[in-house]
């Protein structure tokens, strides 16, 4: 995901960097065009989105709005009132498939039984309207399209009232709408399916007037999923379930070290298995080659793989081992660098008490339950790719350049995913960029066909891009009451964005930003921090959460061991440091505290709480948690939450989120959560290697949201972090020994 950085005051040649190599053309449609297309197909509103990009550039409309405020791309009001909502994110379980449409239905007035939901695609219009980009990433969906979303619903309200206002030959001020229905004054009425394409003919309105939230009927009311149904009977079709006439299907024999290259290849046998069309060298991600066999189907592809003699070419590129690359860090961690923070360390030598602490954590695999797929299809002068993109836009210049096409040449149709949590939005696009040179490499072999590119869970886990290896080390001066006097902090891990569009602003005298988030804030210490990014021949990026996947972890266990060695409750010592500055943290804590029993119930023996707190994407998790140790393993039983996310679109997915990320984040700290290399090679290959929370690891859930009618702030993210740090907690507080590396490691607990 994308780093927990607020963009709103960045410099508009910062966003320009972003978007300047996916800018999608306008094209314009004649409003006389559309309106015949339109009314063929028994539409009215949203069938062609391109229409809003026509008027936003002034060309044959009239309207000063931007493509991203026109109700055309986003509304589709069939002519039963049936209304189709196209979200401009990718969902990949998060809910904003559910969520969006519920924020303009509830501005449209909709009849909520009849909404519907779609994708969008690398169109202009599904840019997130405030980065300038397409992206689905830092928590930000909701967050925000709030706005745009219901300005949306309450610009095709006006509209439909116009239009029954102008049937009626009535003034529109006497006109009232209920559950996608137009009411007249004298008891009159019209559903907007009847409304909808004469709605279509008249002016958008640019300013409109929204509702007040007290008069919300959807907004802030759990509600089921519109794909619940489709996902939980089997029937939801994922980016690897495309199906085109005459496709194919690759699949890639990749080096097994990051940028290796083929020396040499006998296909003989590959080429004989029976419904393989063509073997192909292709380039892949980072100077590496690799092999694609093209069949009728994945298995006869996997067989062609197997059949394959292959020698690999590793000698020019770096071979990183684990045990090594700890030592590495652990030197680098030794010497000056970089400073984040650069507070006075002389009261270190003196404070009464001294804490002194390492941290290490491991590469981590995105593990997705839906690996990698592409699907491509090319035809003269065009290319239309089907797959489950965080960035369509970024994925379609992309795709364009390799295939040697105009962006606007390019459609990009965002297919549901089967997660992804950042694995799908790479700046260099390698999984969408590999599939185009497979496509284009089986076209020149004279194969004129779609052409699906699948990894399988090996290729995924073993494919790259991991959550960085990081090494924290810590030095601590405090005195008797726990007042921190002086923190000296180093953290070693490679940098996320070096290299790409993104490092230009988040990289500051040598700091990548994504490194140090969560670091210090809410609490007020005296810190300096320390940052090395050395360059390692392993592909790294984002991870749900980023970096406060271990810079939570590091401040809350340290928060947590201050408090008990000096003899202090942990809630009431974070308390206390909050001071009367951070509302929502304490609102959040008091919140998870309250509900779970803390300081008021006498827990089963073997049991302890663990307490933690962070703010990540703008939101606070806050978790008070149950746990023992069962025959040398870590046992989470219970999880009681604190969320302040603002105002809670959908309460039943925010609930769902945060039980999704918490038990991502318990599956860090279990016995096997790893990536590890020896000798440039990942060793982990599928899930009997790398280790994720079984049924039998869940504990029970008890989630509360701080109530609020502030703007809503990210949530798919912010689960995650707190979760092993209270883990962790109430495990020293059962041993008396802090954990300082995930996963646990109970017999080593130093």
């Amino acid at each position: 995901m994308l780093p927990n950085i607020d963009y709103r005051d960045l410099p508009r040649a910062a966003q320009r960097l972003m978007a300047r190599s996916q800018t999608d053309e306008v094209v314009t449609l004649p409003r006389r065009s559309f309106l015949k297309l339109a009314g063929a197909g028994g539409l009215a509103l949203g069938a062609f989105p391109h229409l809003a990009m026509a008027q936003a550039a002034g060309g044959q409309g009239t309207s000063a709005l931007k493509p991203t405020e026109q109700p055309s791309a986003f509304v589709q009001i069939a002519a039963n009132g049936e209304v189709t909502v196209t979200i401009n994110r990718l969902e990949f379980g998060q809910g904003v498939q559910t969520a969006l449409p519920m924020i303009l239905a509830e501005e449209l007035d909709a009849d909520w039984s009849l909404v519907r939901s779609r994708h969008g695609s690398n169109d202009g219009a599904y840019i997130d309207p405030r980065f300038g980009i397409h992206l689905t990433g830092g928590s930000n969906s909701i967050k925000n399209s709030f706005t745009q979303y219901r300005e949306l619903g309450a610009r095709a309200r006006a509209m439909l009232l116009a239009a029954a206002a102008a049937r009626w030959k009535v003034d529109v001020a006497t006109l009232r709408t209920q559950s996608g229905t137009v009411l007249g004054p004298d008891g009159r009425k019209l559903g907007y399916g009847e409304l909808a394409q004469a709605a279509m003919a008249l002016p958008v309105p640019e300013k409109v007037t929204l509702k007040d939230p007290k008069d919300f009927r959807i907004i802030g009311r759990p509600t089921s999923r519109l794909d619940a149904r489709a996902k939980s009977s089997g029937q939801q079709s994922f980016g690897i379930d495309v199906r085109l006439p005459g496709q194919l299907t690759a699949v890639v024999a990749r080096p097994p070290v990051f940028g290796a290259r083929l020396a040499s290849m006998d296909d003989a046998a590959a080429r004989a298995v029976k419904g393989v069309k063509a073997v192909l060298r292709v380039p892949l991600d980072g100077g590496a080659e690799g092999v694609a066999i093209v069949a009728d189907g994945y298995w006869q592809a996997m067989q062609g793989r197997e059949a394959f003699k292959l020698q690999w070419d590793t000698s020019a590129v770096e071979k990183v081992d684990s045990e090594k690359q700890l030592a590495q860090y652990r030197e680098l961690a030794a010497r000056p660098g970089p400073r984040k923070f650069d507070a006075d360390m002389a009261p270190l030598g003196t404070a009464p008490r001294q804490l002194e602490a390492e941290f290490v954590f491991p590469y981590l695999a995105h593990a997705a339950m839906e690996p990698l797929n592409c699907t491509v299809q090319l035809a003269e002068g065009r290319a239309e790719v089907w797959t489950g993109s965080q960035c369509p836009g970024l994925d379609g210049a992309a795709v364009a350049r390799v295939l040697g096409l105009k962006p606007e040449q390019v459609t990009v149709h965002v297919q549901m995913a089967g997660g992804g949590f950042g694995r799908r939005f790479a700046a260099s696009s390698d999984f969408v960029v590999e599939a185009c040179e497979i496509a284009k490499a089986a076209r020149a072999a004279g194969l004129n066909a779609p052409v699906r590119t699948l990894w399988s869970r090996e290729d995924d886990m073993r494919g790259g891009y991991y959550r960085p290896m990081h090494l924290h080390r810590a030095r601590i001066g405090f005195d008797e009451r726990g007042k921190v006097l002086a923190w000296d902090h180093v953290i070693v891990g490679q940098s996320i964005t070096t290299g790409t569009v993104f490092g230009g602003f988040q990289i500051k005298d040598g700091i990548d930003a994504t490194a140090t988030e969560g670091m210090r804030d809410p609490y007020p210490l005296p810190m300096r921090l320390t940052v090395h990014h050395p360059k390692l021949n392993v592909p790294v990026l984002w991870w749900r959460s980023v970096g406060s996947t271990h810079t939570a972890f590091v401040m809350e266990t340290l928060i947590d061991e201050i408090a008990r060695s000096t003899k202090q409750d942990p809630v009431a010592y974070r308390m206390d440091l909050f001071g009367h500055k951070h509302p929502r943290h304490r609102a959040a804590l008091q919140m998870a505290v309250d509900n779970s029993g803390y300081g008021k119930v006498r827990l089963p023996a073997g049991r302890a709480f663990g307490v933690a707190v962070h703010e990540s994407f703008q939101t606070v998790v806050a978790y008070v948690v149950e746990a023992s140790v069962r025959d040398g393993r870590p046992v989470l039983h219970r999880v009681t939450a604190g969320v302040h996310c603002n105002l809670a679109v959908n309460p039943r997915t925010v609930e769902a989120q945060l039980q999704g990320a918490a038990v991502m984040g318990l599956s860090t700290c279990l016995p096997g959560s790893a990536i590890t290399l020896k000798d440039g090679v990942v060793e982990q290959g599928n899930f009997d290697g790398f280790t994720v929370a079984r049924m039998t690891d869940i504990p029970a859930f008890d989630v509360h949201i701080v109530p609020s009618a502030e703007p809503p702030t990210g949530m798919g993210e912010p689960g995650l972090p707190p979760l092993a740090p209270a883990f962790a907690n109430a495990i020293a507080q059962l041993t008396g020994k802090p954990l300082r590396q995930l996963p646990f490691n109970i017999e080593n607990k130093s």
